[in-house]
């Protein structure tokens, strides 16, 4: 049977991944067992995926990524360049703690962006955005924008990747795709039309 996604001759995949349709893997990337990736994917070069690591639909990892065990990425999740999770809150090189990876949860449509560290154990929410070289220590809020290390709440984002500039009455509209959204609370939520 003739597989139903694209990996450059380079490229490494371990028995044992589940690899969806119409995903991309490129130069020097290693695919380790038991990792799953949904369809549409695309894993730039030089792109770890350890073992057990899950990723959505549609989630775009750039180049030069490390995504450690016990990541899971929602789908439509972009993951910049150079980005790196960690899996261990203490780590030591003559200590084994594989017992003890961290969950780190990314969830739908959230993006990171290049050079950035997502320390792991975290939750970070639904189209958020993690700014280039930020350094995230905790959760991350829906809708939120972070940047800095260690990272800090700066603003919100729509879903199409537009700062939210809130009126008094606590509602604000994405300039490109007109959607509206609501802050109470201190989160974000998307007004249904």
């Amino acid at each position: 049977m003739e597989k139903e996604y694209f990996a450059h001759e380079t490229a490494v995949i371990d028995d044992g991944c589940k690899i969806g349709k119409g995903t991309k893997i490129w130069h020097f990337s290693h695919i380790m067992k038991d990792s799953e990736i949904g369809e549409s994917c695309n894993i730039g070069q030089n792109v770890v995926i350890s073992p057990g690591v899950r990723l959505g639909r549609n989630v775009k990892v750039q180049n030069n990524v490390s995504i450690y065990t016990g990541v899971i990425c929602e789908d439509d999740v972009f993951l910049g360049p150079s980005m790196v999770f960690t899996n261990i809150i203490n780590p030591r090189s003559a200590i084994i703690r594989k017992d003890q990876y961290a969950v780190t949860i990314v969830e739908k449509g959230a993006s990171v962006g290049a050079n950035a560290t997502i320390v792991c154990g975290n939750r970070i929410g639904a189209y958020s955005f993690i700014g280039a070289g930020a350094v995230v220590t905790k959760e991350v809020k829906p809708y939120s924008l972070v940047i800095g290390n260690p990272a800090r709440h700066s603003g919100w984002m729509s879903e199409y990747g537009h700062k939210l500039l809130f009126s008094n009455t606590g509602e604000a509209t994405c300039l490109e795709s007109g959607e509206r959204y609501r802050l109470e609370d201190g989160r974000v939520y998307k007004i249904n039309p």
